[in-house]
């Protein structure tokens, strides 16, 4: 499996500083996908997300931008709709076809250089970048800034980054495959839903790799001001044939993916989306897709930050490459 572009008709690309830590991912549909999205976080940072409501005109969108760079990393998407602009792409209006393009950031900010911002120019680059070939995973595009464990601030978090993974549903749905792709940048722990175990979170301290507990540390009341710094933003799709309303619903069902791996999750301090995708014609029971996606979305979840490296000084499970 290749992970978000085992779904037909999605390319993926990503543009990364490895120097200044900060990153773009971007997920091309160019000839359009049903879009629905679900928030749970307290903290985002968007644009466009009415665009995938059921009640707004655009019936497709065909682009999505994942970035670093807190709200200055909004202007990536700029860069994508420039890009999908040239090759013909977009909603079509009286005088020009506008490409729809939601998108979202992760604070990444307080790793690396705070100055340098994903730009218009880096969301080109991820675009240009874009292929349907497997999906690069890890400190790669908008996760080579993601961290997780941050309840004591950085010097006792570890590293994070991207993930991917597809599920394929069986019998009657043979054929139907759901994917997830996400960048996971959380306040919490990331635990294995197979054990119950940390794989990676908050630490004791600064040099130890021994796990503190993020929710039995909240529920003590820690010294330090909370951040409010986090997110995790997940993409979920399917071959499978949705209308808005049902994209919508297979993003409320992913959700249950990170309730089950991250802990705690949709805090106040979290920013926490899905966005749902359909491309295809394949039929399934929408219950069954997301089930599906949620299963997928704690898989990459769990490689998320399984390959990850040290970087920045924070230590990663995937060794030290920076």
């Amino acid at each position: 499996m290749k992970g978000l572009t085992d779904i037909a008709g999605i390319r993926v690309g990503h543009a990364t500083d490895f120097e200044a830590l900060t990153g773009v991912t971007v997920i091309l549909t160019e000839a359009g996908a049903v879009a629905g999205a679900d928030i749970r976080g307290s903290a985002t940072g968007t644009q466009e997300f009415d665009v995938m409501s059921p009640l707004h005109v655009a019936d497709v969108v065909h682009g999505i931008v994942l970035a670093g760079g807190s709200a200055f990393g909004l202007e990536a998407a700029s860069g994508v709709r420039r890009y999908l602009e040239a090759r013909g792409v977009g909603f079509d209006t009286s005088a020009a076809r506008v490409p729809i393009v939601p998108g979202g950031i992760i604070y990444d900010l307080a790793i690396g250089k705070a100055h340098i911002r994903p730009t218009r120019e880096m969301g080109e680059a991820a675009a240009n970048a874009a292929t349907n070939g497997p999906v690069a995973e890890g400190a790669v595009g908008v996760g080579v800034g993601a961290t997780v464990g941050k309840i004591f601030g950085m010097p006792r978090a570890m590293k994070s980054g991207l993930g991917t993974f597809t599920v394929a549903l069986g019998g009657r749905y043979a054929g139907v495959l759901v994917s997830a792709l996400v960048v996971v940048n959380a306040f919490g722990d990331v635990r294995d839903p197979a054990t119950g175990k940390i794989v990676a979170g908050a630490r004791v301290g600064p040099k130890s790799m021994e796990f503190a507990d993020t929710v039995a540390a909240l529920k003590k009341g820690p010294s330090a001001g909370l951040s409010r710094e986090n997110t995790t933003l997940a993409v979920v799709a399917t071959n499978a044939k949705l209308t808005k309303v049902q994209a919508t619903k297979v993003a409320q069902l992913a959700q249950h993916g990170m309730v089950r791996t991250i802990s705690p999750v949709h805090t106040m301090f979290d920013g926490d989306f899905v966005i749902a995708l359909s491309l295809g014609v394949a039929q399934a029971d929408v219950n069954a897709v997301g089930v599906a996606a949620a299963e997928a979305l704690e898989n990459a979840i769990l490689r998320a930050v399984r390959l990850a490296p040290t970087m920045g000084g924070i230590p990663g499970l995937a060794g030290k490459t920076r």
